[in-house]
């Protein structure tokens, strides 16, 4: 039957006519699927509008961003994609790939720096624009961007920070290398211990299957608390299939004329579309780069050896370092050879003063932790075959 509707209705004998009328049922079901299968293959599709429209949904974007009085951007993986950190949903996302049996290409995380975006979010932010920012990204860019973690939340962890449950409040420690090389779903230990109560050191990445409870870098009090207060939330690069079940990030407990306008900035689909004021199918950079010209803003550039971005007074700039190395805290002698990641390469001024790095192959690929889990997984599904 499978195949019988597979043919053109004019190609079908007698036989086959009858064959169909007899099972019914089985037509419908069948039919059923195909449809939804179309639907899924549409809304995996990526859409980008032409030149001239996207710079007319900006504008749009842009006046609503000037008259908000509590600004709130939501953050997803295709933020990250310009720093080579591939999304998980998209043609060639994590997930996609996996989906399809394939094997996925390993990425040098230590390579990564803050995109357009990010630094697009870190000079509204500065000019009092966007009051929060909640982020599903563990990459760690939000922070090194020169965001405020007052005003982030990182509702599943950050890459470069473990923390001591153990003291109270959980003490915090920032590092140059992705701390999850031995950490995996419900095994958060990283191996290392805390120098002032001697507990061991654990991750900060929430799981898939996982709920995460610690304060910081999640920071859910501050994501709940800005979306009650928001009046206008921007997605970026999300494809909000998570994000939807934090039912406490879109005040559903409103009547819906009293909610935030959403405004949504992804190539693909989402589930959260019907409720859009606005949705621009375009990448976030080429998005966020036309609304810093509409807003007037200069466009910050992130620079390794010092984060330079130019302020709206004329003339005056501000210059500052990467964050992270300032945050980081060094590992103590016995503790350099617990990790075999790349450290972050400081910058020139304090290589001096940088924590050595342990040796590494160049060609050994990127195993274990929160991004890796998804390369551990492709390779037993290739071997059981």
């Amino acid at each position: 039957i499978s195949k019988l509707l597979k043919k053109c209705e004019s190609e079908w004998t007698e036989e086959e006519r009858y064959l169909l009328q007899a099972h019914q049922d089985m037509v419908q079901e069948l039919s059923r699927r195909q449809t939804r299968r179309c639907l899924l293959k549409r809304q995996q599709e990526e859409v980008i509008d032409d030149a001239d429209n996207l710079k007319t949904k900006v504008k749009q974007l842009a006046e609503a961003v000037q008259h908000a009085k509590h600004m709130v951007i939501y953050t997803g993986a295709g933020i990250s994609t310009a720093a080579s950190i591939p999304d998980y949903r998209g043609p060639n996302g994590v997930w996609t790939q996996l989906q399809k049996g394939r094997c996925v290409s390993t990425t040098d995380l230590s390579l990564a720096e803050p995109t357009l975006t990010h630094m697009s979010i870190w000079m509204l932010h500065k000019n009092k624009m966007i009051q929060h920012v909640v982020s599903q990204n563990c990459d760690g860019l939000h922070v090194r961007s020169g965001l405020s973690r007052n005003a982030l939340s990182e509702l599943h962890g950050n890459m470069f920070i473990e923390v001591c449950p153990s003291c109270s409040p959980p003490r915090e420690f920032i590092r140059l290398f992705d701390v999850t090389e031995r950490t995996a779903l419900h095994r958060h230990g990283t191996g290392r211990f805390c120098p002032h109560c001697r507990g061991e050191l654990r991750d900060t990445i929430v799981h898939f299957g996982e709920r995460g409870t610690l304060e910081q870098p999640l920071n859910w009090r501050g994501a709940a608390e800005a979306a009650q207060a928001a009046d206008l939330i921007l997605c970026l690069g999300s494809s909000l299939k998570v994000l939807k079940k934090y039912s406490c990030l879109w005040c559903m407990d409103r009547p819906a004329n009293k909610r935030p306008k959403l405004y949504i900035v992804n190539l693909q689909w989402t589930p959260k579309d019907n409720m859009a004021t606005l949705k621009i199918h375009g990448k976030c950079d080429d998005v966020m780069g036309l609304l810093m010209e509409e807003l007037g803003l200069e466009l910050p550039v992130y620079n390794r050896q010092a984060c330079i971005t130019t302020s709206i007074v004329p003339g005056f700039i501000f210059k500052s370092r990467d964050p992270i190395f300032s945050l980081a805290k060094p590992l103590s002698q016995p503790e350099q050879k617990s990790h075999t990641r790349k450290c972050l390469a400081p910058p020139v001024a304090l290589v001096g003063d940088s924590e050595d790095t342990p040796p590494q192959d160049e060609g050994t690929a990127l195993q274990g932790g929160w991004f890796g889990r998804g390369y551990s997984k492709a390779r037993r599904k290739k071997k059981s075959v």
